[in-house]
């Protein structure tokens, strides 16, 4: 094998990877950038982009032809459905190029379009060549998690991976897992006219708050699309076009299409870090640093085990570059990373639910909430079904869920303020323009202070007096 040495060897090319790539060539550092499937990984190419692609057609097909039902006519729906798959693909090659090998090459990463796997702590193997570097980061990503269930081998079915290759519309699409990819596709496939079943073992949206989830819940079923929670799904039958769903509970669904979206798992497999000193489970084992058991080895991102959001892995290569380029210590934290599930109204998390938060903090929590009704553009634009609720300790934020229209946006403002520690006090001296949602974030903050103010006793003596001694 051919040998090459470089300072850093990063393996996967998907958003973490990318990152840690351009950022150390950028700053002087010499990188080898490894790959073995498609530049830009799951976000580009199956997972964000395509998704959000097919979310938003959706959405303007809807807005076009929907009826009482939830869906656009059938006469129009093969139609809409097609357009709404040339644009994913068109999405998807707009963005491609900037996470191209030609650009990363243009940067001045050494690209290397094969598998890599571990041959010694210190050394990879790739496409014939034998690569030595100081450090090594693992950027592998995640793959669809497929359940051992009864007759699925034999049942042709979709995940993300495949979904977005689809250009004829599903009959009637069942839907296995109830989290944000599955109901995110639910709606976007109801929307373009197919009929929907969603199949969920336990509580739909199971890792969001469950009052602002069932605002979404409620929207989805109003659409049309029928979800079954607590019944997970026991044997699955048929072919193409004909495939049948039996649940725990006994219940028999039919549909013409199947959709396996039930979690994610780490994709290690290939990399031989027996070979390493890596230790793995799951996902490669590392500490709030991210360095695995093999000191000059990283892992980030999905690979990581971590929460797998692609702004998760963006910020994971944010904090390895510290120690990459400058040998500095950095540790990565959770508590500040928000995630959405963008269905039609948005749902937003970040932090502690209420539930989580008053079992951890008791009587010391307070939550704050605001209505999206109250709010003057949610009623100028029709989108007053929601609410964001803070859940707050010692005058700090420690969590923030909202359901409605923009709350992945409206989310990252709770994030800015749980980053950097700040006190309610300090947001409510932000100012939001009038009329916007970002009111909503002002609101429930003032929602926090109204109880101190406004009904406390204490406060109207004191302005009281103040009011007689003014001249």
């Amino acid at each position: 094998m051919e040998p090459l040495r470089t300072d850093i060897c990063v393996i996967g090319a998907g958003s973490a990877g990318l990152s840690v790539a351009a950022g150390a060539v950028q700053m002087g550092a010499r990188v080898v950038l490894i790959e073995g499937h498609k530049m830009g990984g799951d976000c580009l190419n199956y997972g964000c982009i395509p998704s959000k692609a097919l979310l938003a057609a959706a959405r303007r097909a809807y807005a076009r032809t929907a009826d009482t039902e939830g869906g656009p006519a059938s006469a129009d729906a093969d139609a809409a459905f097609a357009k709404a798959s040339d644009h994913v693909r068109q999405v998807i090659s707009s963005i491609a190029p900037h996470d191209s090998q030609e650009r990363f090459e243009g940067l001045g990463v050494r690209v290397i379009r094969e598998y890599a796997r571990f041959i010694s702590p210190r050394e990879v193997e790739a496409g014939g060549l034998r690569i030595g570097a100081r450090r090594f980061v693992i950027a592998t990503g995640s793959r669809p998690f497929v359940p051992p269930i009864d007759g699925l081998g034999s049942v042709p079915y979709d995940t993300n991976e495949t979904i977005f290759e689809v250009t004829e519309r599903p009959g009637h699409l069942i839907v296995i897992g109830a989290g944000p990819i599955g109901l995110e596709m639910a709606q976007a496939h109801r929307r373009l006219g197919s009929d929907v079943t969603v199949i969920e073992a336990a509580r739909a949206l199971g890792q969001d708050d469950p009052e602002t989830a069932a605002v979404v819940i409620g929207r989805l079923r109003a659409e049309g699309i029928r979800i079954i929670e607590g019944d997970g799904a026991k044997r699955v039958s048929g072919r193409g076009g004909a495939i049948g769903v039996e649940t725990a509970a006994g219940l028999r669904i039919e549909g013409t299409r199947l959709l396996v979206a039930v979690g994610r798992q780490a994709n290690i497999e290939r990399l031989d870090l027996d070979k390493a000193g890596v230790r793995y489970g799951r996902a490669v084992e590392v500490g709030d640093d991210l360095r695995s058991s093999n000191h000059r080895v990283y892992a980030i991102g999905d690979a990581a085990g971590r929460l797998q959001f692609t702004h998760a892995a963006g910020y994971h290569a944010s904090v390895v570059l510290r120690p990459l380029l400058f040998g500095l210590k950095a540790r990565a934290r959770q508590d500040h990373i928000p995630w959405a599930t963008y269905t039609d109204p948005e749902l937003a998390q970040i932090g502690l639910t209420e539930a989580r938060a008053r079992e951890k903090y008791g009587a010391r929590l307070r939550v704050a909430r605001f209505e999206y009704g109250e709010n003057d553009r949610a009623i100028a634009e029709g989108q007053t079904a929601g609410l964001i609720k803070v859940m707050v300790v010692g005058g700090r934020p420690v969590g923030a869920s909202i359901a409605g229209s923009q709350a992945g946006e409206l989310i990252a403002f709770w994030s800015l303020a749980i980053a950097n520690n700040m006190r309610m006090e300090a947001l409510a001296r932000m100012v939001a323009p009038y009329p916007t949602l970002a009111e909503l974030n002002k609101r429930v903050v003032g929602a926090y202070f109204s109880p101190k103010l406004f009904d406390n006793p204490a406060v109207k003596r004191v302005v009281g007096m103040v009011q007689r001694w003014l001249p």
